[in-house]
């Protein structure tokens, strides 16, 4: 059985080495998205301290004046802090029959593609001056397309990602089998030792990087096949955890569409949740804006500087201009808990900065994995190619 599961480690980590380490580095790229902001977006000056933010549809129009011809508007994030920068995204434009995009608007800079989805426009709530940041936008919305679905476009490329998460999974499980350690060994299981050479150096780094981060990787990848699968890893927690039904994951639910009725906007919308929130103290921190007429309005609020854990999530009907759901952690259901973790753990939040920086570590562990299976395949296959050739040597002598 070792043999087997040593063979299939190697070569499953060898086949899909590259995949695997590009959805590492993605992963790492993102949970560290805020710095790489804070360090590449240019600064605007700073608005007066007793300033009142403008309202959401001010801000979503503004940085609608600067979106691509034909882009429609998907969310809104409210700064993650007073004095902050808002976040308009954006569904990106259809293309014309030719391949090309619409013709953008006149009279404002071009946003390039952004994250998810399609275009972001950062713009200032309180001045609406739009914060131009091109080349970092199309850097992370290519980093979120490679994380989310290898840059493949339907849902063949979700669901490859997922299945790829269940090969990580079975990579760690296995890779914990094969270190296990035999009695009286385990204290140097732990550590790369000064004197390991060659293929010894690099089956002790991968096994001691592999123990000391296995929680965290196994955390990481169970929680990416279920972001992948939503509604079968919510089955399975469903058949042993009291569950009630609600949309998943990002989805909204259905409204029906009344005539002769205007539906609320995105700022009554907001407002009506901040009347019915379960808890006091919670602030905005985003919005979606519907797509279509029969989607609800869903709005996010948190408590300021709060986790995304901690965030509460209603959906209002802009119709009826009622609540239809609310998500509550507070009072949800066990297996309704379970799933609304999976995707604040995958992403780095809600256990503080000792766990984000874990997660951060963690994306980098599948390039160091494949760097040291593959080279310690590569030194032993040299190796046993040298020894069959000074076999081969002695015998021609002995021949001789």
């Amino acid at each position: 059985m070792m043999k087997t599961l040593r063979f299939l480690h190697l070569w499953v980590g060898l086949i899909l080495g590259l995949p695997l380490l590009a959805l590492g580095l993605s992963g790492t790229a993102l949970v560290i998205e805020p710095e790489l902001r804070a360090v590449f977006t240019p600064s605007v000056p700073a608005s007066p301290a007793d300033a009142a933010p403008r309202s959401v549809a001010e801000v979503v129009d503004a940085a609608a004046a600067v979106a691509p011809a034909g882009a429609k508007p998907a969310s809104y994030a409210a700064p993650s802090a007073p004095g902050g920068i808002a976040t308009v995204r954006f569904q990106a434009p259809r293309r014309t029959p030719q391949g090309g995009e619409h013709a953008h608007n006149q009279g404002g800079p071009r946003p390039q593609g952004g994250g998810m989805p399609g275009i972001s426009v950062h713009i200032d709530p309180v001045t609406l001056a739009v914060v131009s940041t091109p080349g970092l936008d199309a850097t992370i919305g290519w980093i979120h397309r490679l994380h989310g679905n290898l840059l493949i476009q339907d849902r063949s490329g979700r669901d490859l990602v997922g299945y790829l998460g269940v090969i990580m999974t079975a990579l760690g499980v296995t890779g914990l089998v094969l270190w296990w350690p035999r009695p009286g060994q385990w204290r140097q299981s732990f550590i790369v030792r000064k004197a390991a050479k060659g293929a010894r150096f690099h089956r002790e780094l991968h096994g001691a990087a592999g123990i000391w981060g296995l929680a965290v990787f196994l955390v990481v990848s169970v929680t990416g096949v279920a972001i992948a699968f939503p509604q079968s890893i919510a089955a399975g927690v469903g058949a042993v955890l009291p569950m009630a039904a609600q949309t998943q994951g990002f989805a909204v639910p259905k409204v029906t569409p009344r005539d002769g009725v205007d539906p609320a906007g995105v700022d009554e919308a907001v407002a009506i949740a901040l009347a019915a929130s379960p808890r006091p103290g919670l602030a905005l921190r985003g919005a979606s804006l519907p797509q279509s007429p029969d989607q609800a309005i869903r709005v996010v609020l948190a408590p300021l500087g709060g986790d995304a854990p901690s965030a509460v999530t209603l959906m209002v009907d802009p119709w009826a201009r009622q609540v239809v759901e609310v998500r509550d952690p507070s009072t949800q259901a066990a297996g309704n808990k379970v799933t609304g973790w999976m995707r604040p753990l995958h992403e780095g939040e809600g256990l503080g900065p000792v766990y984000r920086v874990l997660v951060a570590l963690s994306g980098l562990l599948p390039t160091l994995f494949a760097i040291t299976g593959t080279s310690m395949w590569w030194i032993k296959r040299r190796n046993r190619k040298a020894g069959a050739a000074r076999a081969a040597a002695i015998l021609q002598s002995a021949a001789e």
